[in-house]
């Protein structure tokens, strides 16, 4: 994507830049929920164009049956999501961490969707690949459980290496920032409300 590429997607939209935010939990009324909403009422605050893809509510099968051995026809909804991520110039991913790693349900998406000829592309039979997202970028917004200082010096942060290196940067998509909010079992109601503003916040800067 040339830096000097149009912002936005239509005259009604607006001239902001192209943000696409993947909301990564099956759970509704979460913490997830209520930081994207913070999320995109900032950044919708500074003209950008911000669209929403719920993964919960997506009808699709999140088990590459057969790996990439044979095609696996492509739902609707993913088939949807594929162009709202062509479209997007700034990926925003909001999820929580269970298991040290990525919610089974996104895991899932990112299997059927970042497909070769879409996310990537093999050289022949070379260890070499093309990465046919390039030129997008990509913010994290990540809860958990586990004090952030455990995950990363105990745990060595396994679902953010996932994220930023071989799923993102694997594919071109530049990690821009990930943000933590943790741990959230044993938050304040004010804590919460303090995350929130930090959400909103990170908006504006996109």
């Amino acid at each position: 994507m040339a830096d000097g590429a149009k912002h936005g997607a239509t005259p009604l939209e607006g001239d902001g830049k192209r943000i696409l935010m993947i909301l990564g939990t099956p759970k509704g009324g979460s913490l997830c929920h209520a930081l994207s909403d913070a999320f995109a009422q900032g950044a919708r605050s500074e003209g950008h164009v911000v669209r929403l893809l719920k993964l919960g509510e997506m009808q699709f099968d999140p088990v590459l049956r057969e790996g990439y051995d044979q095609s696996q026809n492509l739902e609707p909804d993913l088939l949807e999501a594929q162009r709202q991520i062509h479209w997007a110039e700034h990926l925003v991913f909001i999820y929580p961490v269970w298991w040290g790693g990525l919610p089974a349900l996104l895991k899932g998406f990112f299997d059927r969707v970042f497909l070769p000829g879409f996310a990537f592309r093999y050289r022949g039979q070379s260890q070499a690949w093309d990465k046919l997202l390039t030129g997008r970028t990509a913010d994290l917004l990540v809860t958990l459980d586990t004090p952030p200082w455990y995950f990363r010096w105990i745990y060595g942060a396994p679902a953010h290496r996932q994220m930023v290196r071989t799923i993102l940067g694997f594919c071109g998509i530049k990690t821009r920032r990930l943000t933590e909010f943790s741990p959230v079992r044993p938050s304040s109601e004010e804590q919460r409300q303090t995350w929130l503003r930090k959400a909103e916040t990170l908006g504006t800067r996109c």
